[in-house]
């Protein structure tokens, strides 16, 4: 079937229109004229933290701006590339203008996905724990493929990542593992994938062969920055020291280098265990902690808010995913519907499209209850 290339360039720049009025391109402009202004200041640096969040500012809404105008660039060359084919009768020019089209359809509702991530926090990079749930070894296995494919994600955008600490449980897999993943916006993407996940199949660990349910817990928060006011008195902290495991509960490190930390008000508690010394550890952990209490502070306000309006519905991301390869291939989101019957690829890190759909539906839900 012949490409309708007027009808599909009339969509593009109609999503780009959509994409320039929510992103306000005059008030992106002046943004980058004062950051640009701020970042000129002789004394900048005196402050370091100031300094970098203003940088970091700076970077994000240049490369925002330029996404939008090489996309509005390339739109217009793709118009002209398919004039000449069309005038030349060139089959070959028609063939390389089909494959830029789908190209910019890619990207550009990429960019349109990413005007819906507005929230407070999405701009942050985030730190992601998996906890394995009921389901025994099976559930500990499935907590480790989890962590796999989020870094394989991570790796497939060539997004930098870090390991801050992994619980290894005794027959395989893992008890809980902590990592971030250290790019902008990390937070607003990933943030969608925080709830529940099921696995069904045939466990590799049941000598009969029965197929088994298991459960994995993913939490995503977003990583706490200088500028934010998060005080902890010391008389609310415990800090334990231990000694760093690996795989099979032995010991990697003969000195008590691993911390665990734990905020007596809330109860919540984090380890940290790969960092070389107690004083990396303690400061990953106190980073983490804080970016936890940030959360849940944004979490109290939100429900707060629903409740003065009558409306307190249930967390959005409980049970939100199974994964089955027993009697079938399949994994679906329980609360966009989108699937996929390609388990592998998605444990490969092949998520941006459960990513995406996570992203829209979460955007409608929130201007639903506006």
């Amino acid at each position: 079937m012949a490409v309708d290339f007027a009808l599909e360039l009339k969509d593009l720049r109609s999503t780009m229109e959509s994409v320039r009025q929510v992103t306000d391109l005059d008030s992106l402009r002046t943004q980058i004229s004062e950051l640009e202004e701020q970042s000129g200041a002789p004394d900048l640096w005196d402050d370091p933290a100031k300094a970098q969040v203003v940088t970091s500012r700076l970077s994000r809404a240049n490369s925002e701006l330029e996404r939008i105008v090489e996309m509005d660039d390339r739109i217009d060359e793709l118009e002209v590339l398919v004039q000449l084919g069309t005038e030349e009768g060139d089959a070959a020019t028609m063939v390389d203008a089909e494959r830029e089209l789908n190209k910019l359809k890619k990207l550009i509702g990429e960019l349109e996905v990413r005007t819906l991530l507005n929230g407070e926090y999405d701009e942050r990079e985030a730190v992601i724990t998996i906890r394995s749930g009921a389901g025994g070894v099976d559930a500990a296995d499935f907590a480790e493929m989890l962590m796999r494919m989020y870094l394989r994600w991570a790796d497939r955008h060539g997004y930098p990542t870090e390991i801050l600490d992994t619980s290894y449980a005794e027959e395989a897999g893992l008890k809980s593992a902590t990592f971030e993943v250290k790019v902008p916006y990390a937070f607003g993407n990933l943030a969608v994938e925080a709830g529940t996940h099921r696995l069904v199949r045939i466990s590799p660990f049941d000598n009969q062969g029965r197929r088994q349910t298991s459960f994995a817990a993913v939490e995503v928060i977003p990583l706490i920055e200088p500028t934010d006011s998060v005080e902890i008195p010391d008389n609310e902290i415990k800090v334990d020291v231990f000694r760093s495991s690996g795989p099979g509960g032995q010991s990697v490190n003969t000195t008590d280098s691993a911390v665990r930390m734990t905020h007596i008000p809330t109860g919540i508690v984090v380890s940290m265990q790969n960092e070389k010394s107690q004083i990396q550890n303690r400061a990953a952990a106190l980073r983490v902690l804080m970016s936890r209490l940030l959360l849940m502070r944004q979490a109290e306000e939100h429900a707060e808010r629903q409740a003065m309006a009558g409306d307190v519905k249930a967390s959005w991301g409980d049970q939100m995913r199974s994964y089955v390869l027993n009697p079938y291939q399949m994994v679906k989101d329980l609360r966009t519907d989108y699937e996929v019957n390609n388990p592998s690829a998605v444990f490969d890190g092949d998520i941006d499209g459960f990513i995406e759909a996570g992203i829209r539906w979460k955007r409608s839900a929130e201007r639903d209850e506006a």
